[in-house]
């Protein structure tokens, strides 16, 4: 390829495409909006087709597809401007997304508030807006991508809840007030035990909306109130709303990782208020949550994340006076009235005057600490009363002028006496909360009548007065309530029962007349007579009677109570004879009731035998392993000649890619050592007294051969030296990288001294040339930096080989610096007069430790070590590497907690090593926690290692779960951890495990990640070999050592044990397995070692990047900066908090500056510190000290009350960055890129986290390059270059003449003319090369880095992909892209090419944070997301810096905002913990490994590891308890369904289940489906006895399957607007009746079982935990309760609530909610720990909380029928990649229960087996279709 643009053709060709592909819409990634540099129209030229000849390509084709793409890019920009471009327009549905308006708004209670008045011109223009905006967010909100709210560092990631909100989520008429309260605590509970930090906002003008829910109204404020002052959360109320000044101040200084949002209201002006907020929070940069759809598990919490875009700051930009006026018009103040009874008018300011004075009086009645319960209850009912009264007189006097409606229009109002009579039955409900403990109210009988009409607005209108109430008393500062109770001001179901039974049966007979109880009596009297003083006016009558009216208050036409019939049925389980079972749970075992042999659940328990008599099929036959399945290439063993071709270039590739990631291509020849027996490791050291003849010869002949090198070295530099004195001298930074270089390639530390010190001569000269160049003191001091760079080299490196003379010079450079006490310190023991040179010129004018910290900074010399170590050859290790080694060694497991680059991974080929030469049969196990990871494993292992083994076996195996090959007769196996447990659980691979000697876990914290977490935990705890665990971000690995130690603890007693049973199962498997094994026994170690190691080898440098006009200001971020004193006083400082040294200068001085009186200034001062005076050479670690020191000063600051001086210190380092618009920063983008190229900071990887930004930002940076060329290009060259090509194409044509003639047979002239022709084609061709040759001011490509043949080899990989000629391109202008949707081979190019130096920058997804090999000189931050959490931030940025490259990395922050890169740096290492372990699948495939697996004992102690060994149970008993009844359960529900027998033997189609256990709680009913006949019914062909289909039985497959497998819900919002889509349906349909009944029968079976697990675990629950709320800790169980007869009478005793919470139980929920999935999460007892999640169960219909169906996306169906990816990114809002994705893990699914069904069926024509075979094998054609 002559250059980038010889290819242009092809590659504009393969681009159109791609447009057509990917480009045409905003929704290429979570953020893939429409920013200034994406394609949004299609490119509809196809591209010139391509005439075959590569040079004839001309050059208007060139020109013309550049001119295209820039058009484009103008396109582009145009559009940018403009927010309704390409806007859709949906058809709003009828009733557009109204809510339902509850009874108030019947006539009766009526509040009169602001309505927008559509006949109004300005309303109806408001109206219409609101309409736009609606569309605009409900756009967006379809796209929001159901993600993990809490990353891994949650404790620096901060976020806002919307009060409204969180109160909208849980709030419903039913509702008591302590439940809602129980609920939302629960709910923050669940952040705050998470280690979340997050504030809450509730807004002032959203009180408005309440008005007419007076319920709700009360409800906010007593939620207000009680969170300030019960809880630690910080609650905001003092902003008015979302456009408040103060609001976007507060956001612009806190910056809240995201807000949580409801975008439902109450009403429709709630939702319109909702919107507008959502939309202004995404043009604020902020990401918003949806309130619903929201799930939990034990780590983590989940939902649906929007990204604020580009789109939604340009939307806001137009509309924002709108959004304005639409807001103030929602929220708009207006003097509101109250009507009760429609013509009874009360103001509400009335009722607001009215309280104050009543709050004045009682003030003088009680003392403070009174409780606010009884405060809010007398209140309420006194000004109630009065206001009531009042209303009610004024009515009468008024009536008589005006003649009355009649009764039948209206209610009649209450009475006084009525009234008073309800407020009697209120103070005695409040005496009942005060003195009834929770336990007792949660027995009261469940109310289900409600109050009858006449009653309900006069119960309105006392909670309307007790939210003035609360209002005014939050206001009164000088009266202190007791507050702890204000969860539990009112209990309506329990006034409701008060009222039943006053109304019903208390006047039934004296047996009904209960005593109340004396001090209950009491307490009622007193709060009744404080209303009757409050009600000073009126006379409401003494406190009893309490009923003095019959009027019925509770409406008895409805049932009255709630009657708990049915009786549970009984827990007993069937008898199950099992070891494993009576091992593990046999203590639970014998507490829990059984079931009698004759019981009719065992007499009917199901059997799979008729179904396989009818069906032909085997269901309990053994299916192949995962391994077996997965496509395989090529193994070893093939003996096609195909195959073994196949190998060697698979082989090839990787060694050129192991190439790139180590350096070079030497390998390490391992060769099978004929080790003795008795020895047991790789190196044994021994001692030898008597040295042979042969030894002696050979040690004298390497002499020789290191002397002669010397020489030849000497030499060498004799003839460079003059010529890099005279460079030095000339040019430093040049001179010194070619002294470098060179030092390098010797080895010999004798020339390596004389070098230096000829190095050392030379930067003194060019310094002392450089101070009297300036003449004046100059700022540049790289000078004289060098020279004492090398000083500390000499000093430290050779100090054997410095003489007297020598130390002379350098005391002479040192003084001549200016360093007097350094020069007496060294010369100090020669005693030698000062010299005479003239140092006021050189004299650096700074302290010497002050220069070496400041000034030197990253040339600073670590701690190394210099004592070589037989055991690696290319460097000497440092003391923890040795460490590994040593554990390595002994067959020790080791946990490897060090830093990114550090060298962890080298202990992982030494181990691979030292297995290969032991023997032939031993296996290593390398576990990478992605695809993109084993690949460059395989590449490391390819490059370092061959070795010749017996035929079939080879060095290294791969398993994937779409590919593998040698699985099993390989000697490294790279996997991940899904395949590996795959092997671990297998019972047919026993053997091979045993032959494992090493497992190495790499990115060991993805133990605590979101997906997979509980593999990783089962494989640790299932290895009997030793392993090592390597990790960089892990804060708590102390804890995880304790663990894995327990584990291997309990293996050394299980294999003690093993070994000493004889029985026959053992020798069994000896003889099942064939031949015996050739693994060394070797010595046995079950010790964990913890090998910690913090320090990074090079600094890590940040800076904060801002656009102003058209330059870029660059400054430089101080970690400190990133700390708060709250920060500081609650985390401490992070301990990866890292300063360089000339950081922690800078903080000295600013602490100085800031505290000019600092006691310790002077000792802390470089020149005094005690590890620095007259120190010639201070190391990191000296500075490492200071810095420690530094920090604890800070700190210590703080407590001695210094806080403001430590907020100036910090406030002092913070840089100042400004902000620009979205806009700019993309058009800047690639100049940006530029500007780094000048300051020399690249290669660089700049992290983008939307897939088409990513590419886009490439193509950016390649046009600019290219219009760079087209303004530097000369028109002479360009026609000279148009003359070749012409002359080119006439050869060309006079050659195809000569095409077709035989040489042999041609006249001689006839061939001169055809050599000749020949010739001048191969001169013209190398004149084109020359003249098409991309300046180098154009390119970022570095060509030295790669010679032309490796490049030819690497980009002959990308031939037959689809953007291959596009990557090709970019590649030659020194530019990539990286990301999860390209092709693997695309990829790996864009890595080898990074590695290898040619290609410079590369724009990324985080496709490269987890662990990917790519250092670089740069990382680069450019666009903010929710995937730019601190865990991701650590694993990119620790890309920067190569060792032995680079002094120090840089991390640039390109436009991210401020407070984001605060928490990014300062969050610290996220802890470990464990997630609930068991799943039903999991215990059947324990009990299939132990009872199928040959060696029994072996399968035992495996599956009881898994069992007894979850880190969640760890050190928790109760865990450990409430696990083995979940097993128990568990193991129920197996044998029920048929999948296990009572002797625990898997039976049926339990390895089908099995097989799909990735796909619980799918895999039991698909094979419902199958046992119940379905499918068999289903897939009917299209005549009888043909195999062929219809469309629409695979149609119907297909439906059923995307309902089972692969589910997406979409937001609930996502069906509020009918919209018609293009090509997809995107709302999946229902399942046809009959597949959806046998859904329902199975969901009700798990449910039953569940329930009865949570039944029997309830007696574990802490019921001291349980009466107390999980936030504010406020205590429920009543010592002031002395029993009552009229509460006992009260007490429902057949109401069952042994296993609920009793805060549900207030709203009426009972043990038997708990058969119903949908009351699980808030019945179930907390301290348990358990959630729905942990039940398996299909919802075949998934709400929100306000009762909102979630549709599931219809991607798997729609790809189906319409077979485009576009589509599913256009209509089915997903993400191009991870459609492809879904699709492809679709597919794998189909052709898995396709393979396992023709292995369970004798039948090859049964027809669901080829029903399922076709529909495999119809969707993977059109998956390779696209």
């Amino acid at each position: 390829m002559d250059s980038a643009e010889g290819d242009f053709k092809k590659a504009v060709h393969d681009y159109a495409n791609e447009s057509d592909g990917s480009d045409d819409n905003d929704s290429e990634c979570v953020d893939s909006e429409k920013i200034n540099f994406i394609a949004t129209e299609e490119d509809k030229q196809s591209g010139s087709a391509s005439d075959g000849d590569e040079e004839d390509v001309t050059s208007h084709n060139a020109e013309a597809a550049v001119v295209q793409m820039l058009k484009e890019k103008e396109d582009r920009e145009k559009e940018a401007e403009d927010p309704d471009y390409g806007e859709i327009h949906y058809i709003l549905t009828a009733d557009e997304v109204t809510q339902q308006e509850s009874q108030n708004e019947g006539r009766d209670f009526r509040v009169l508030q602001n309505k927008l008045d559509s006949q109004n011109p300005a309303i109806r223009e408001h109206l219409e807006f609101l309409k736009k905006l609606k569309l605009h967010i409900w756009s967006s909100l379809s796209r929001a991508q159901f993600v993990s709210l809490l990353k891994d560092y949650v404790e620096s990631e901060f976020f806002v809840i919307d009060g409204d909100s969180l109160l909208l989520k849980f709030v419903n008429e039913e509702i008591q007030q302590l439940t809602l309260f129980y609920l939302i605590e629960c709910f923050l509970h669940d952040f705050t035990q998470k280690g979340a930090k997050y504030i809450i906002v509730f807004f002032k003008d959203a009180e408005q909306m309440y008005f007419p829910y007076p319920q709700f109204l009360f409800l906010r404020t007593a939620l207000i109130e009680h969170l300030k002052h019960n809880t630690c959360i910080t609650v905001h109320t003092e902003f008015s709303n979302c456009f408040s000044s103060e609001w976007e101040i507060f956001l612009k200084k806190s910056y809240p990782y995201f807000i949580i949002i409801s975008d439902i209201g109450l009403t429709s002006l709630q939702t319109n208020y909702l919107t507008i907020f959502i939309a202004h929070s995404l043009s604020k940069k902020i990401n918003v949550v949806l309130a619903s759809g929201q799930e939990y598990d034990t780590l983590r919490v989940y939902g649906y994340h929007l990204q604020s875009m580009w789109k939604h700051r340009i939307f806001f930009q137009r509309y924002e006076k709108d959004l304005q006026c639409a807001c103030g018009a929602i929220v708009r103040y207006k003097e509101q009235s109250l009507y009760l009874y429609e013509h009874l008018k009360l103001s509400l300011k009335s009722i607001q005057n009215e309280v104050y004075q009543t709050v004045l009086l009682l003030k003088k009645l009680w003392p403070e600490g009174s409780d606010i319960r009884s405060v809010i209850c007398v209140l309420t009912c006194a000004v109630g009363l009065k206001m009531y009264s009042d209303v009610l007189e004024n009515a009468h006097t008024s009536l008589g002028a005006k003649p009355e409606q009649s009764d039948r229009e209206r209610s009649k109002p209450l009475s006084p006496e009525e009234a008073t009579d309800l407020c009697r039955m209120q103070c005695l409900a409040m005496v009942f909360l005060l003195h009834m403990p929770l336990s007792q109210r949660a027995q009261i009988r469940i109310m289900e009548s409600c109050w009858t009409k006449q009653v309900l607005p006069l119960v309105k209108m006392q909670q309307l007065c007790a939210h003035f109430v609360l209002k005014q008393l939050s206001d009164t500062s000088d009266w202190k309530l007791d507050l702890t109770y204000l969860p539990d001001l009112n209990d309506d179901s329990l006034l409701r029962n008060l009222a039943h039974y006053y109304e019903i049966e208390y006047s039934a007979g004296l047996e009904f007349q209960k005593e109340l109880g004396k001090e209950m009596d009491k307490e009622y009297q007193f709060l009744w007579d404080t209303v009757t003083k409050l009600t000073v006016k009126y006379d409401f009558g003494d406190a009893f009677p309490i009923r003095n009216t019959t009027q019925l208050f509770i409406d008895h036409q409805q049932t009255s109570f709630r009657v708990c019939e049915e009786k549970i049925p009984d827990i007993g389980l069937i008898p199950l004879k099992s070891d494993l079972v009576e091992e593990y749970a046999g203590d639970v075992l014998k507490d829990l009731p059984v079931l009698e042999s004759n019981d009719p659940t065992i007499t009917s328990l199901i059997k799979y035998k008729e179904f396989d008599e009818l069906r032909h099929w085997h269901s309990g036959r053994p299916l192949t392993e995962e391994y077996e399945r997965v496509p395989c290439n090529a193994d070893a063993k093939s003996k096609d000649a195909f195959e073994r071709k196949q190998i060697q270039k698979f082989q090839t590739f990787y060694r050129l890619y192991g190439s790139t990631l180590e350096g070079s291509n030497s390998k390490f020849i391992v060769r099978q050592n004929d080790v003795p027996g008795n020895v047991n490791t790789a190196v044994k050291k021994t001692k030898q007294i008597h040295k042979s003849k042969a030894e002696i010869i050979a040690e004298e002949n390497n002499r020789r051969l290191k002397a002669k090198e010397e020489k030849k070295e000497q030499e060498q530099w004799k003839t460079l030296q003059i010529s890099t004195e005279k460079e030095i001298k000339a040019n430093l930074t040049i001179g010194i990288n070619k002294l470098e270089k060179f030092l390098k390639t010797v080895k010999s530390r004798s020339v390596k001294f004389s070098i230096e010190m000829s190095g050392l001569s030379a930067c003194v000269e060019a310094w002392k040339k450089h101070c009297r160049k300036q003449g004046s003191k100059s700022n540049d001091l790289s000078g004289a930096v060098q020279v004492m760079r090398r000083i500390h080299i000499l000093l430290e490196k050779y100090q054997d080989l410095l003489e007297k003379s020598h130390l002379r010079k350098l005391s002479q450079y040192l003084q001549l610096l200016g360093f007097e006490n350094l020069a007496c310190t060294l010369s100090g023991q020669m005693r030698e007069g000062r010299d005479d040179l003239n140092r006021s010129n050189c004299d650096v004018e700074v302290g010497p430790a002050r220069f070496q910290l400041q000034y030197m900074d990253y040339y600073l010399l670590r701690e190394e070590r210099n004592d070589p170590d037989p055991r690696v050859q290319h460097f000497i290790p440092d003391t923890w590497q040795r460490e590994l080694l040593d554990a390595v060694d002994n067959n020790e497991s080791a946990v490897i907690v060090a830093p990114t680059s550090s060298g962890k991974t080298y202990a992982s080929y030494y181990c691979m090593e030292k297995v290969l030469k032991m023997s032939d049969e031993g296996v290593v196990v390398y576990v990478a926690p992605t695809k993109a990871l084993v690949n460059q494993v395989v590449g490391s292992v390819y490059s370092r290692f061959t070795k010749k083994l017996p035929d079939g076996l080879v060095v290294c195996g791969v398993f994937t779960r779409d590919y593998r090959h040698d699985v099993m007769n390989s000697q490294i196996l790279v996997t991940v951890p899904q395949c590996l447990e795959i092997l671990m659980l297998s019972p047919r691979c026993q053997n091979w495990t045993k032959r494992i000697q090493y497992i190495i876990f790499d990115e060991i914290h993805c133990l605590g990640g979101e997906i997979g977490a509980e593999v990783w935990e089962h494989l640790l705890v299932t290895i009997r070999c030793p392993f090592l665990a390597l990790s960089a971000t892990i804060s708590n690995p102390d804890h995880l050592t304790e663990w894995l130690q327990s584990v291997k603890r309990y293996w050394q007693c299980a294999e003690n044990a093993i070994k000493g049973s004889s029985t026959n199962s053992e020798k069994n498997f000896a003889r099942k397995c064939k031949g015996k094994s050739t693994v060394k026994e070797q010595k046995k170690s079950y010790r964990v070692r913890l090998v910690l190691y913090e320090e990074r080898y090079n600094d890590l440098e940040k800076y904060v990047c801002s656009l102003t006009g058209s330059d870029f200001v660059i400054e430089h971020f101080h970690p400190c900066a990133a700390l708060t004193v709250n920060h500081i006083e609650n985390y401490g400082i992070p301990s990866d908090l890292s300063l360089s040294p000339r950081e922690s200068i800078q903080l000295y001085d600013t602490m100085v500056k800031v505290w000019q009186k600092w006691p310790r200034a002077q000792e802390m001062d470089p020149e005094e510190f005690v590890f620095f005076k007259n120190k010639i050479v201070i190391k990191k670690m000296d500075v490492r000290k200071y810095e420690q020191e530094l920090k604890k000063e800070l700190s210590n600051w703080i407590v001695v009350g210094q806080r403001q001086k430590v907020n100036e210190v910090l406030d002092n380092l913070k840089p100042q960055p400004v902000d620009c618009s979205e806009n700019q920063k993309w058009k800047k983008f690639a100049c940006f890129v530029d500007k780094l190229h000048e300051m020399n900071k690249l290669p660089a990887i700049f992290f983008i986290f939307g897939l088409g930004s990513v590419e886009q930002a490439a193509r950016n940076v390649f046009l600019n390059l290219l219009e760079k060329q087209d303004n530097e290009r000369d028109p002479k060259m360009e026609r000279e270059k148009e003359d070749i090509k012409n002359k080119l194409r006439k050869v060309n044509k006079a050659l195809i003449k000569f095409e077709s003639i035989d040489t042999k047979k041609v006249r001689p002239s006839k061939m001169e003319s055809m050599v000749m022709l020949l010739t001048m084609k191969e001169q013209l061709q190398e004149k084109l090369k020359k003249l098409t040759v991309i300046p180098s001011a154009c390119t970022y490509a570095d060509p030295k880095a790669v010679d032309e043949d490796t490049l030819r080899k690497i980009f002959y990989r990308l031939r037959f992909q689809r953007n291959g000629y596009l990557h090709q391109m970019l590649a030659r202008r020194g530019i990539g892209y990286h990301h999860g949707a390209m092709a693997m081979k695309e990829r790996q190019t864009v890595e080898m090419l990074f590695r290898l130096g040619y290609i410079k920058v590369v724009t990324a997804t985080s496709t490269l944070a987890l662990g990917i090999n790519m250092p670089c000189r740069s990382v680069v931050f450019a666009e903010d997301s929710v995937f730019l959490d601190a865990l991701n931030y650590r694993q990119m940025s620790g890309r920067a810096g190569r060792r032995g490259q680079d002094m120090i990395g840089n991390v640039f922050f390109y436009d991210i905002p401020l407070p984001k890169v605060e928490r990014l740096i300062k969050s610290s290492v996220p802890q470990l913990k464990g997630q609930f372990p068991l799943t039903i699948s999991l215990i059947l495939r324990l009990m299939l490994l132990a009872a199928k697996a040959d060696d029994k004992l072996d399968a035992k102690a495996k599956a009881l590891s898994v069992l007894k060994h979850s880190l969640m149970s760890f050190k928790k008993e109760r865990y450990a308890g409430i696990l083995k009844i979940y097993f128990m359960f568990s193991l129920q529900f197996l044998i029920k369904e048929g999948y296990l027998d009572q002797e625990g033997n898997p039976i049926g189609f339990a390895g089908l289940v099995t097989h799909l256990h990735y796909h619980e709680p799918s895999n039991f009913v698909l094979v419902s489906f199958l046992a119940k006949g379905l499918f068999h019914k289903l897939c009917q062909p299209i005549k009888k006895g043909s195999t062929d289909f219809s469309e629409d039985v695979l149609e119907k497959l297909v439906l059923i399957l995307a309902n089972l497998f692969g589910r997406k819900y979409l937001p609930p919002c996502s069906k509020s607007f009918k919209h018609t889509f293009y090509q997809s349906k995107v709302f999946l349909e229902d399942l046809p009746e009959d597949f959806a009944d046998a859904v329902n029968e199975y969901n009700t079976k798990v449910e039953e079982n569940f329930a009865h697990f949570l039944l029997t675990t309830a007696k574990l629950a802490d019921m001291e935990e349980e009466y107390r709320l999980p936030l504010s800790r406020t205590d429920f169980t009543s010592e002031k309760w002395h029993g009552s007869e009229l509460a006992s009478y009260l007490m429902d005793n057949t109401k069952r609530i042994s296993a609920v919470s009793p805060f549900a139980c207030l709203s009426g929920v009972v043990d038997d909610d708990l058969f119903h999935g949908e009351n699980i999460n808030e019945a179930v007892l907390r301290s348990l720990g358990i959630n729905v999640t942990n039940c398996p169960l299909l919802y075949l219909k998934k709400y929100d909380n306000q009762g909102r169906n979630m549709p599931l996306n219809a991607y798997a169906l729609d790809f189906y029928k319409h077979g485009s990816l576009i589509a599913l990114t256009t209509d089915n809002w997903l993400n191009e990649g991870d459609a492809y994705n879904l699709l492809k893990d679709f597919v794998l699914l189909i052709r898995s229960i396709g393979t396992s069904l023709s292995e369970l069926c004798d039948d090859p024509n049964d027809n669901v087996l080829l029903a399922f075979q076709k529909l495999g094998e119809d969707y993977q054609s059109k998956l390779n279709a696209v």
